[in-house]
């Protein structure tokens, strides 16, 4: 199967790409898998060979606490178009899982491959940096909301930054996303628990800021929103478009 069309979209909000480079992306041969809730995608440790590109679904780094049995902190979530572990090319191994949140399909690349596009194709090894140079971002920023925002703005901040990402690449769109996450999850991504998470939720509807059913998540008044999670989408680094 050939490089996802998300990806091809994630490098084109950022920059220029040419026909050559849009080809090469589209050449790279990629096998296919699909993966449970809670299932595996990248373990720990292991020396890889491969990384890989989530095509639907979500994907969540997860740290367990040493000495702490059953606890663990979830310190990012990877959406349609991103290339999770792309920092395991140059890596020996990660410090901790990636696994599927929800349903997931990904593609996985070989570093055999990925190491011909950063000998034959300059601009893109630039892109590929830039990508991971963004994982980077958006986890600092994770920190200053912890640090800065209190329940309910820490869930909107969240949200307004998953739906940034996913419409951003055409896998969400009218302020509607799948957000297949379960209550204990998104306490460990806010550090919560679990009660808390979900007075954040009630707050968020009785003020008519969300509709959440499921796992189907509806923003229903975007301005606010954003105003009370104070949420920049600058560190998203989109649609600054280079020459």
């Amino acid at each position: 199967m050939a490089t996802t069309e998300y990806f091809v979209r994630y490098l084109q909000r950022r920059d220029l790409l040419s026909e050559a480079d849009i080809a090469c992306l589209r050449a790279i041969p990629t096998v296919h898998v699909c993966f449970r809730p809670g299932e595996v995608i990248v373990p720990r440790g292991r020396l890889a060979t491969r990384s890989c590109m989530m095509l639907r679904g979500m994907a969540a780094r997860r740290h367990d606490l040493v000495g702490r049995p059953g606890e663990r902190v979830i310190t990012a979530l990877h959406v349609p178009g991103d290339f999770v572990d792309l920092h395991g090319f140059v890596l020996a191994g990660l410090e901790h899982d990636v696994i599927s949140v929800g349903e997931s399909e990904v593609e996985f690349v070989e570093h055999a491959d990925l190491r011909r596009i950063t000998q034959d194709f300059p601009h893109l090894t630039r892109l590929l940096w830039m990508s991971t140079v963004i994982d980077a971002a958006i986890h600092r920023q994770w920190l200053v909301a912890t640090a800065s925002l209190r329940s309910s703005a820490h869930l909107a901040h969240l949200l307004c930054e998953l739906y940034t990402r996913l419409s951003s690449v055409g896998a969400a769109q009218d302020h509607r996303f799948t957000l297949p996450l379960l209550q204990k999850e998104l306490a460990d991504i806010l550090g919560y628990t679990p009660i808390h998470v979900n007075r954040a939720v009630r707050d968020l509807r009785a003020d008519g800021l969300i509709r959440w059913t499921g796992s189907e998540v509806e923003i229903l008044d975007w301005q606010r929103l954003v105003r009370l999670a104070r949420f920049d989408p600058e560190y998203l680094d989109l649609g600054r478009v280079r020459r």
